[in-house]
């Protein structure tokens, strides 16, 4: 054999990885619950009886994570942007009219995409990271006539929220135009009704509100969205993404790719703990969270990046000082405090997350402390003691309200 092809020398995982495992409060993955980490590790037939089971109550619960009764749940082996080319590569053809309503990177990420689709794309950039305005949709709908819309409810990259949502979505469909939303980082954090707000596709990856692994995703498309996708004539160029190859294995039991199992088994337990915990009390731990970690923050002397009335409560902007720079403060926080927040797209912040098992009190009063400690060992003045004795306060006071 000759010596080119002999085997590396690699580490073992358990030399690579830091001893104490770090505590994920970025804008995702976040920490999983026992129960979705112990059906990560089980592998079994992926066409057999048991799977057909599992699939058939991954789809019941994830219709009520989703608020919809349309039949068209399919899962996706990839991360939410697999699921958000597969919304888009069944729904955006050729030639068609789309607008997209761009207000940071993942949003712009659907522009692209719909443009490497072929589509007249128009753009509707929402400037100085702010939320769209139902005017300003209403107006370009009026103007442009398209086919599809797409949008974001919550813009992981710089925190903002869409919160006119419901009214821009019927808005749309007063004008026949399908809307397309991103909600990978709001699903199970904040309420969504497909249905009462008539959106026709909703896509979402496992790894943020869900608390479930990354790499396995879902999408819900309305039965106007579903009809659509049965009138098209030329064939999908996705092959792994065509919604009616994934119905093979999703509705029919049949083969399609050979599922990522683990995965499949990881997603149904964290649906399933959404489902127990409810969606009300799921909605408001969240809230009462992010709410207290923002009042923190404040009281500690930083600042919010986005302004109230656009600012998102699943992810967490927080303006880094001029002196410092985003991977610095990441690096600090996460070497010496064993936290891992996440850096942002070009923008002066970092940001921290508030989806699924994130949203607890021992995770955010050791984040709350972190931050602030690794903000002071870089030289910047934060009250921490305040921060962290708002932090209880207004824990205390949203639970006793």
């Amino acid at each position: 054999m000759s010596a080119d092809y002999l085997p590396p020398t690699v580490l073992a995982l358990k030399d690579i990885l830091p001893d104490e495992p770090l505590l994920m409060m970025g804008a995702g993955p976040v920490p999983i619950p026992p129960a979705v980490a112990h059906a990560n590790s089980v592998v079994i037939n992926h066409l057999g009886a048991t799977m057909s089971t599992i699939i058939t109550q991954v789809k019941a619960m994830a219709r009520y994570v989703f608020q919809t009764r349309s039949n068209w749940v399919l899962g996706v082996a990839g991360p939410g942007s697999a699921a958000m080319e597969m919304a888009l590569s069944n729904l955006v053809w050729p030639n068609s009219k789309v607008l997209c309503v761009v207000n940071g990177f993942f949003s712009a990420r659907m522009a692209e995409m719909s443009t490497r689709l072929g589509a007249d794309v128009v753009r509707l950039d929402v400037t100085n990271h702010q939320a769209a305005t139902l005017e300003a949709v209403e107006a370009a709908l009026a103007l442009h006539r398209p086919q599809c819309l797409t949008i974001v409810q919550g813009e992981t990259s710089n925190t903002v929220f869409n919160r006119e949502l419901p009214a821009i979505a019927k808005a749309a469909k007063r004008y026949g135009c399908l809307v397309i939303v991103d909600a990978v980082c709001t699903l199970s954090t904040m309420p969504l009704q497909m249905d009462a707000w008539e959106i026709d596709a909703v896509i979402t990856g496992g790894q943020k509100g869900l608390s479930s692994i990354p790499g396995v995703s879902l999408i819900a498309f309305s039965d106007q969205a579903w009809a659509r996708i049965g009138q098209r004539t030329d064939r999908n160029t996705h092959w792994c993404l065509d919604a009616k190859l994934a119905e093979n294995f999703w509705h029919k039991g049949s083969y399609h790719y050979t599922a990522p199992v683990s995965g499949v088994l990881a997603l149904h337990e964290a649906l399933r703990l959404v489902c127990a915990e409810t969606l009300p009390v799921r909605f408001e731990r969240h809230a009462r969270c992010s709410r207290a970690l923002q009042e923190s923050i404040e009281a500690s002397g930083l600042t919010l990046f986005a302004e109230p009335a656009s600012r998102l409560n699943s992810v967490v902007g927080i303006v880094v000082p001029a002196e410092l720079d985003n991977a610095k403060v990441c690096a600090q926080i996460s070497e010496r405090y064993h936290v891992e927040i996440s850096g942002s797209f070009g923008l002066p912040m970092v940001r921290i997350g508030q989806m699924g098992e994130q949203c607890r009190a021992h995770n955010l009063f050791r984040t709350v402390h972190a931050l602030g400690s690794a903000m002071r060992d870089l030289g910047v003045k934060v009250d921490l003691p305040r921060g962290m004795a708002t932090l209880e306060e207004s824990l205390q006071r949203q639970r006793a309200a």
